[in-house]
């Protein structure tokens, strides 16, 4: 008799082993291969005797039954039960037209309509059709999602699985100009849509390592009422903790300038690969 149970079982065991996941493991009559494992970032765990083991994606009934088969040239018919003792978690960083862009962390099974409500849902005005958004999943696979056809209209199969890192862009219908200017790939005039923040601005752009921006000394110049005033602000603050005080919203007419690095090293960042990704650059 082979089962799965725990979290799973609850579900009717629909739920999927997401990398991250602490599973309980029991073969019946072998203590010794009775553990807690955590599902590595590759999807797999490893285990005594059956080694390697890809879990990432099944059940638990369906783990319970590739782990027997892997038990089986050393246990004569082992009866294995996994179950889900803790669901992982999953990083997701949402930009664009939200109410509070950032990045979250999730749980492991979750799907673009959870990230966009971490993100405090679309900052659009709910007057006329939605916006559309751009989700970079696993694999680097990117999909344009309607949120209109999602949110409004309740078309579930356009709810996305996210993946660890993926990266969600809500793209407003609405736009404006600025300027960026400095060590970027290629300077001058930028269109952005009505929520961008400075991120979405040097990925278009592009800071490639021959361009060695300074991401940690960007300036942001503004106009505000007949007023000018500079703003220096550290992106790579911004990216790796999540702090929007270092990518600040951008507005019609601001101008950015990026430093050239001092050091070799200082100028790229993975995080915009994935962000040029999702705008198709």
């Amino acid at each position: 008799m082979l089962a799965g149970g725990g979290i799973a079982a609850a579900a009717g065991s629909t739920y999927l082993i997401h990398p991250g996941d602490q599973l309980s493991v029991s073969v019946y009559g072998e203590t010794a291969l009775t553990q807690n494992v955590t599902v590595l970032p590759d999807g797999s765990v490893n285990l005594p005797l059956a080694g390697k083991l890809r879990v990432a994606g099944y059940s638990t009934d369906a783990a319970s039954k590739r782990l027997a088969q892997a038990l089986a040239p050393f246990i004569r018919r082992p009866l294995v039960t996994i179950e889900v003792a803790s669901e992982g978690q999953i990083n997701a960083l949402v930009l664009g037209d939200v109410k509070t862009p950032g990045k979250y962390a999730l749980r492991g099974n979750a799907h673009l309509s959870d990230a966009i409500a971490a993100a405090g849902g679309l900052d659009s005005s709910m007057i006329g059709e939605l916006p559309v958004a751009r989700v970079q999943t696993d694999g680097g696979v990117v999909r344009t999602v309607s949120m209109q056809s999602l949110l409004r209209d309740g078309d579930e199969s356009l709810d996305v699985a996210l993946a660890d890192n993926s990266v969600v862009y809500v793209q407003s219908r609405a736009t404006f100009a600025i300027e960026v200017v400095g060590a970027v790939d290629h300077p001058g005039p930028v269109q952005l849509h009505d929520g961008d923040r400075l991120s979405i601005a040097i990925a278009k752009v592009g800071n490639s390592a021959t361009a060695q921006s300074d991401l940690s000394h960007v300036f942001v110049t503004r106009d505000a009422s007949g007023r000018t005033a500079t703003t220096e602000v550290d992106m790579y603050k911004a990216l790796e903790h999540g702090d929007l005080a270092g990518d600040p919203k951008l507005q019609q007419g601001d101008v950015v300038f990026v430093p050239q690095a001092k050091k070799p090293g200082q100028s790229s960042s993975s995080i915009f690969n994935f962000i040029r990704l999702i705008l198709g650059f």
